[in-house]
């Protein structure tokens, strides 16, 4: 709550501020709804919608007013209000009683009423201030089309931050404009503890609480204003602080408290050896690039990749052919086809299929000092998951710890290949359509090999309507469903209906 009140002043404080005429105050108001077959909502409708709609069935309506920072101006200043209300259906989860040393099954929902967003920000030149809950999708990617960013996707609730950076690319000195960056980096702190205990098993495994998050990025980029461009540089994330409660058959066998310090805000910025292992805090992160080539037309051709690393050995790429790897299509003219993604995604290699170190093995006539293998993608031996509220910060096609209903809160299926396309166009002036489908193939985690592997095929049909006669009003309809055993056989559809216009400053 002291959180909360503190992004409320600020946001009140930059509201105070003199207003522009060239940036108006807009709103939106929403109704939607969705329904199910399945424990959960299908794949393509949970996913990369910032987690507002993961349930089986739901009736939600939103509301949200903001401002947009005017980056035509030196000096400009922005905020956002974005509340989420209404009914949602729960999914039964099984946890273990220690005094009758037995299991129950209990039902679990999602909040009736919440706030997605609620953020004031500024910015001087170049460069910006954000404070508060803000949704935030990939830098690189198509957030309509792709699979989701390894590191930032846009999949999980927001997490409430402080974040600073460039607005955009800014020109490197003494390049001529040949060479660009980017960068942000932020620290903020987890809100799902009640979450996570209510849905945590209390047999084995662990429960973190009290966790804090920090996001960072440096990308690079190549003067966009010719034909051929490309975008590179890393992603990172982390854990850190917070508590660990660690459960063995049922018995809570040993607690770790982390102790806030504020040597762990340079710590995680620049990782060093700790108390909890190889480094402190769990770090994990992508190294990104894309080429782009921009024909006469203007339409554009990309090819990317993000290779994903948990620890030296990933960041060194001794993960073989782990990552994410794309192309994308997109036309600069309005047609039937707008887009096209194709991405294709393996990460089973995990820097090697053993982990091993002769120095942890006195007297071994091997002579390898390499230790490899085990980097057990979105995991932490300290920590849940990489995920918020249940779904992954991440890519969603690493299956989110929100599905397991045994009460296991972390990543039991990273260990998979999968292949993602996406279409999307104009039927005709007002109607847009957009299609998905992948298909994947899981044999669990590095640590919790599954016996036999699983398979999923996921699709949606989108068709998104905006009525010519009433300017700002809406239509979403989504048709989509889940084949295999790892959701399970599911279909369901979304719709939504949404108002969108502006209190203008001009009149």
């Amino acid at each position: 709550m002291k959180l909360v009140r503190a992004i409320l002043i600020a946001v009140v404080m930059l509201s105070s501020l003199p207003m522009n005429s060239q940036v108006a105050i807009e709103y939106e108001a929403t109704v939607m709804g969705n329904g199910s077959t399945g424990e959960f909502a299908p794949y393509y409708i949970a996913s990369n919608n910032h987690g507002i709609m993961p349930q089986k069935n739901s009736a939600l309506t939103r509301g949200a007013v903001w401002r947009d920072m005017d980056l035509s101006r030196r000096f400009s200043w922005g905020f956002g209000v974005d509340l989420i209300g209404g009914w949602n259906e729960g999914a039964d989860y099984v946890a273990y009683d220690s005094d009758t040393k037995s299991f129950y099954t209990h039902n679990e929902h999602h909040d009736y009423a919440w706030i997605q967003q609620l953020y004031g920000e500024i910015k001087y030149r170049g460069v910006f201030l954000t404070l508060g809950l803000k949704e935030y999708e990939s830098a690189m990617l198509d957030n309509e089309l792709t699979s989701g960013d390894l590191i930032q996707s846009g999949n999980s609730r927001p997490i409430p931050e402080v974040r600073v950076g460039f607005v955009d690319f800014q020109n490197i000195p003494f390049t001529n404009g040949w060479l660009q960056i980017q960068g942000e980096i932020s620290y903020g702190m987890m809100t799902d503890d009640e979450w996570l205990a209510d849905r945590y098993g209390y047999y084995g495994n662990r429960l973190s609480q009290g966790t804090w998050y920090t996001y960072k990025r440096c990308y690079f980029r190549t003067m966009p204003s010719q034909p051929f461009s490309v975008t590179f540089g890393p992603q990172a994330a982390g854990q850190y602080r917070g508590t660990t409660y660690r459960y063995r058959n049922g018995e809570l066998w040993r607690t770790d408290v982390r102790k806030s310090l504020f040597r762990d805000f340079f710590d995680m910025f620049i990782p060093k050896t700790g108390e909890e292992g190889y480094v402190k805090g769990n770090h994990l992160g992508s190294w990104d690039l894309m080429a782009r080539y921009r024909f006469k037309n203007n339409d554009e051709l990309k090819a990317y990749f993000q290779w994903p690393w948990e620890d030296g050995s990933g960041i060194g790429k001794l993960n073989g052919f782990d990552g994410l790897w794309g192309v994308e299509y997109r036309r600069s003219q309005p047609g039937i086809v707008n887009g096209v993604v194709v991405e294709f995604m393996d990460y089973t290699n995990q820097s090697g299929p053993m982990h091993w170190d002769s120095e942890d093995n006195v007297g071994t006539t091997i002579v390898d000092t390499d230790a490899t293998g085990a980097d057990n993608y979105y995991n932490n031996m300290n920590y849940n998951g990489y995920a918020h509220y249940g779904m992954s910060i991440g890519s969603p096609m690493f299956r989110s710890p929100l599905y397991n209903q045994d009460g296991w809160l972390e990543y039991v299926d990273n260990r998979f290949r999968g292949v993602h396309v996406a279409v999307k166009g104009d039927i005709v002036k007002g109607l847009e359509y957009r299609v998905m489908g992948s298909y994947r193939k899981s044999w669990g985690n590095i640590f919790v090999p599954r016996v036999t592997p699983v398979e999923c095929t996921s699709a949606m049909v989108e068709l998104k309507y905006s009525m010519p006669m009433v300017e700002g009003l809406n239509f979403k309809a989504q048709l989509a469903l889940d084949q295999g055993k790892l959701y399970g056989d599911n279909f369901g559809a979304m719709l939504s209906v949404s108002y969108r216009g502006d209190f203008s400053n001009s009149k």
